[in-house]
Parts: C-alpha cells; sequence; structure tokens
C-alpha cells in the first residue's frame, strides 16, 4: 500500500480526527495502517492521551507512553504556536534534514499504510526557512489536504491548494470535515470548492460520519 500525507487549510480543522478514522476503518478491515505525527505544539505534557499523538496511539490500539510518543512524534513542543515559535520558547529548534529523513526511513519501511499527520496548515512554518509545504514536498507523497466547512473556510481551502499549486503540488483529495460552524451544508462547501478545482476528487465528512469513501480513496495507488 501507500504513503499519504494528511495536511491541512489551517489549525483545528480536523487532520487528526480525519487520520484516526482512517486507521480505524483500515485496521477493523484488518489492513495494517500506522501514523506519524513527527512535529506537535501545544503538547499537553501533563495528559498525553489528549494529544494529538496519543489520540492516533489509540486509534493504533497502542498504550500512549513516552517510548511510543517517541517513536511516532519526536519533536513536541509545549507552546501552542507554530513550531518554529514553539522550538524557540524551549531553546530549541527543528532541524529540517532531521526530519525529511526520519519520515523517509519510515515511509521506506512502512507495512500497509502510511499516513504522515503535517501541523498545522500548509504555510505554516516549520524553521526559519521552510514551511510545511517544503515538507510535503521534499517526502513526494500523496497529500490529503483537510479543510473545514466554517465561514471563510472557501477562501482559507483555495489559498491552501493555490500554495501546494506554486510548488507544483496538487492534493489526491480534499476532505470538508465538519468541524463545526458551518453556516450551509457541507456539500454546498464542496461544490463550491469543486468548482475552482475540478480535477482534484472532493469529498465531505459529517461529524461522526462514514470515512469509507475516503479510505477508499486510498486503496492503494
Amino acid at each position: 500500500m501507500s504513503a499519504y500525507f494528511v495536511t491541512a487549510t489551517g489549525t483545528d480543522v480536523g487532520k487528526t480526527y480525519v487520520t484516526a478514522a482512517l486507521l480505524r476503518v483500515f485496521r477493523e478491515a484488518g489492513e495494517s495502517a500506522s501514523a506519524l505525527k513527527p512535529v506537535v505544539s501545544g503538547f499537553p505534557g501533563a495528559d498525553p492521551a489528549m494529544s494529538d499523538p496519543g489520540v492516533l496511539l489509540g486509534a493504533m490500539a497502542e498504550p500512549v507512553e513516552p517510548a511510543n510518543l517517541d517513536r511516532i512524534a519526536p519533536w513536541r513542543f509545549a507552546a501552542p504556536l507554530s513550531p518554529d515559535m514553539a522550538a524557540a520558547r524551549e531553546g530549541r529548534s527543528i532541524a529540517f534534514d532531521e526530519l525529511i529523513a526520519f519520515c523517509r526511513q519510515r515511509i521506506a519501511n512502512r507495512k500497509g499504510l502510511l499516513l504522515v499527520e503535517g501541523v498545522g496548515g500548509v504555510m505554516v512554518p516549520i524553521d526559519g526557512a521552510h514551511t510545511v509545504r517544503d515538507w510535503i514536498a521534499e517526502l513526494a507523497i500523496p497529500i490529503v489536504l483537510v479543510a473545514g466547512g466554517y465561514l471563510g473556510s472557501i477562501s482559507h481551502t483555495l489559498t491552501a491548494l493555490e500554495a501546494l499549486a506554486a510548488a507544483e503540488l496538487r492534493p489526491h483529495v480534499v476532505i470538508v470535515n465538519d468541524c463545526g460552524g458551518a453556516p450551509v451544508p457541507l456539500a454546498e462547501t464542496a461544490a463550491t470548492i469543486g468548482r475552482f478545482a475540478p480535477q482534484t476528487p472532493i469529498l465531505t465528512l459529517a461529524r461522526d460520519g462514514d470515512i469509507s469513501p475516503l479510505a477508499a480513496l486510498l486503496r492503494p495507488l
């Protein structure tokens, strides 16, 4: 099977929710599936089970313990800021080359489906010179772009698509996730986005909805 990069139009639109849901549906079907969340900001050290990597470990039926957190999320920072800023608060930085090497090694050694979940949105800074978009470009794996249904999501999504296109990147699929605040049905938001991205599959995901249409698009390339 394949590896995919799960990114988003911004923060808090459901990357981890979508990634965890995909892990569960593949694993429930008896297929091998795993995930990484290499870079995390806003990590709640006192309650790691509530963190994004904690949610992913739960979806993989693995205990939320230090060794497993280090394995899937080695760059963890407390401040809920962009990774470069969060790292700086702790007197640290993210070595971009090390991040890429870590991901490439895990992609090369994957068994079944591997989901690499990014941090924040497409243009979030990783360090002083690189963004999530650069991370995606270096890995050169297909992209799952998660958007929301809230007011303003259409502009954010089209902006993210333009930013990806400027680096000659196009999502394998866009998923409009119900993350709250939707002024219109998700299908209307998806249809409007689709008029501007006619070659990209666009799906919707209602809260607690069926993830299987998205899973079907990820089997395998």
